[in-house]
């Protein structure tokens, strides 16, 4: 059984702000269930994990947990919550109360939106990060490269919270660094709670020019220092049709990944997902 660990949904013109950049124009509509459906059904992929996409709020978690209650497909949520919040397990006791409640996996907030690299070292934030723990919870690491120290601080000094880093925390290829990107991702590799996701590389990549060449470097590289038990697959479709086809993104990551064993190949493309959202 293949599952898609990372996907958005969104209705536009509610809230997502972000999608009025000028280049985002190709995905600047809405998303619904049943376009997931016809691309999964065309790649072979059985279930998937919905999740936030910046908008930012709880009322985009009701929508998301209603679809995930509507669509077999979808076999978990991680929806927006702010850390942060003094209210957070309000936050989260209300949205397991709400349909589709059952499903909730986990939590994200856009800490890749934060300007300080070292947010989640903020007492407020690591208290918020204990709460998510105590729920039984995942809590999904959008960060940018510069945040990963704090993120290995944060995973070492809150063992019993499971956070998964999202694509692998946008790493520079396409500017074809790696070094200084490999060396923080190890020091997050490192606790053995952290997990991460084989997502969003196709949109790090030049979106016209990209070859499979660019990604296995970086794609090598966190099989190295996670190791396939503790990666997932994730298509993080449709942002990544700025790039390519969701097709395309699974099979790229197919030819990008080193060889693996069957039991490794099935943790990557779905086994680690299942585990660590908790899936039924």
């Amino acid at each position: 059984m293949i599952v898609d660990a990372h996907h958005h949904l969104w209705r536009v013109r509610q809230g997502y702000t972000w999608l009025d950049a000028p280049e985002l124009a190709p995905i600047r509509r809405t998303f619904t269930p049943a376009d997931l459906q016809s691309v999964l059904a065309e790649s072979g992929v059985e279930r998937t994990v919905l999740v936030e996409g910046g908008r930012c709020d709880t009322a985009e978690a009701a929508l998301l947990l209603e679809y995930a209650k509507q669509t077999p497909q979808i076999a978990g949520v991680v929806a927006w919550a702010d850390p942060a919040d003094p209210a957070l397990a309000d936050t989260l006791a209300a949205y397991r109360a709400l349909p589709g409640g059952e499903l909730l996996a986990g939590v994200r907030p856009q800490i890749q939106g934060e300007a300080d690299p070292d947010y989640l070292d903020r007492p407020d934030v690591r208290r918020g990060l204990r709460t998510v723990a105590g729920t039984g919870l995942a809590f999904d690491l959008v960060i940018r490269a510069d945040q990963l120290p704090a993120a290995a601080r944060a995973a070492r000094d809150v063992p019993e919270l499971r956070f998964v880093l999202d694509h692998l925390a946008k790493p520079p290829i396409r500017a074809g660094e790696h070094t200084a990107w490999a060396e923080a991702l190890a020091a997050l590799a490192a606790a053995p709670n952290a997990t991460a996701k084989l997502s969003g590389l196709v949109t790090e990549a030049d979106w016209r020019k990209w070859t499979v060449a660019d990604l296995r470097p970086y794609v090598a590289t966190a099989v190295e220092v996670f190791g396939p038990e503790r990666l997932m697959y994730g298509s993080d479709w449709p942002v990544c049709l700025l790039a390519a086809s969701y097709a395309r993104v699974k099979n790229a990551l197919v030819e990008a990944l080193p060889a693996l064993s069957p039991r490794e190949q099935m943790a990557v493309f779905g086994g680690t997902a299942t585990r660590t959202y908790r899936l039924p």
